[in-house]
């Protein structure tokens, strides 16, 4: 994918596009499939694999099913229409019929975006990680490196090039802890029309088995298995796992986005305290030929601004998500979830490259340190404090 609005999209992959999407709305429908036969609550010969529902679609399928999706609100009608359709040509009836049965539009939507999370969140970890190694070195090897120290944009007291980049360690260190969690406890969606699973409970007592409840939650927790989720109740309405993964997401970016913000003060001309690493074609401008501009920094932070209201709007559909099912605040998720999964991924990977390739100049650091005769002020004035403090235990009393 690619996008024009977005440079570096491309990074993303195949992140949320559209054929992961039906990847994983296929995949709970064949593993869903199954669990019915497995439980004897479908015919034996009924089930389908992912691949072979995969294989009943062609090329023009999502083109089609995302012109279609309209009609009803949702990929998932058009979807189920389509495979029906090829199980019937394929003459498989009694496979068409059966599928789908037990499932809602919004279980398959949200088992696919769980997956497609999943992926995403697994990526980040590895950016991260990737991340946090290129800071610790970074942080060890500048341990001694003096600098000046900045708050409320003017000169303080001198600090080290490593504090600073173990203060951007502790943030990639607190996003990478966040992200792993979100990803452990994602969830699969299994509740049926109304979060109750009432057909398959019927199911159940109908081919007469014994614990028609049980064999129905038995069920949910192995289709949730199959697909390496967790297992949940229905949770059409409790918006909580969405969220979670947009907290996590945002968080990331927040810490990236402070060391980018770092980066493009200290790449500043005037300051020139770092460089971000050169590549072919980067940080050029259309006017000014001569400039080096931090192309890598200026995207991060992008994100960063960007994906706070992203998140928030995960969160207003949270806190819209009425009834048994919602009314527009889960429609609302889909591409919220998707810009802000794929604008994190493309910003980690600009980050990884930013820390792992930074210039520091430690020359010029220590000059301007020295020159700043103003910051030992702090120093000298402890120093002459403790002069001044009369001796022999009085400063106590």
């Amino acid at each position: 994918m690619s996008d024009l609005f977005w440079p570096g999209d491309e990074r993303a992959g195949a992140l949320f596009a559209d054929s992961a999407l039906l990847e994983g709305m296929v995949a709970l429908e064949a593993a869903w499939s199954a669990g019915l036969v497995a439980h004897g609550l479908a015919p034996r010969g009924v089930g389908v694999t992912a691949d072979e529902l995969l294989e009943l679609l062609d090329g023009g399928d999502v083109a089609r099913i995302t012109l279609d999706a309209e009609g009803g609100g949702n990929p998932v009608i058009p979807l189920v229409s389509t495979l029906r359709n090829r199980l019937l040509e394929a003459g498989r009836e009694e496979a068409a019929q059966w599928l789908h049965q037990g499932l809602s539009s919004q279980d398959v939507v949200d088992t696919a975006l769980m997956l497609s999370a999943g992926t995403a969140l697994r990526r980040l970890e590895i950016e991260l990680g990737t991340q946090a190694q290129a800071l610790d070195a970074l942080a060890g090897a500048h341990r001694g490196t003096v600098m000046v120290g900045r708050t409320l944009t003017q000169h303080a007291v001198p600090i080290t090039f490593g504090l600073k980049a173990s203060g951007w360690l502790a943030g990639i260190e607190d996003a990478r802890a966040s992200v792993a969690f979100a990803h452990s406890v994602l969830p699969a969606q299994v509740g049926g029309a109304a979060g109750t699973l009432a057909v398959t409970v019927e199911l159940a007592r109908r081919r007469g088995l014994r614990d028609p409840e049980g064999v129905t939650v038995a069920l949910a927790r192995e289709t949730a298995a199959a697909l390496g989720l967790a297992p949940a109740a229905p949770w059409h309405t409790t918006r909580f796992p969405v969220t979670r993964v947009g907290d996590a997401l945002a968080t990331a970016t927040s810490a990236m986005g402070r060391i980018a913000s770092d980066v493009l003060t200290l790449t500043r001309p005037e300051i020139a305290e770092v460089a971000e690493p050169l590549g072919t074609g980067r940080g050029g401008s259309s006017t000014i030929p001569q400039k080096q501009n931090p192309v890598l920094a200026v995207l991060v932070r992008r994100a960063a601004i960007t994906a706070p209201g992203l998140a928030g709007t995960l969160h207003t559909a949270a806190a819209f998500a009425n009834d048994e099912r919602p009314d527009g605040a889960w429609h609302a998720e889909w591409a919220t979830l998707r810009d802000l999964a794929r604008r994190t991924v493309v910003a980690a990977a600009h980050t990884s490259e930013l820390v792992a390739g930074l210039q520091v100049d430690v020359v010029t650091m220590r000059e301007r340190a020295r020159a700043a005769g103003a910051l030992l002020a702090e120093r000298d004035a402890a120093r002459a404090l403790v002069e001044e403090t009369p001796t022999g235990g009085e400063c106590g009393r």
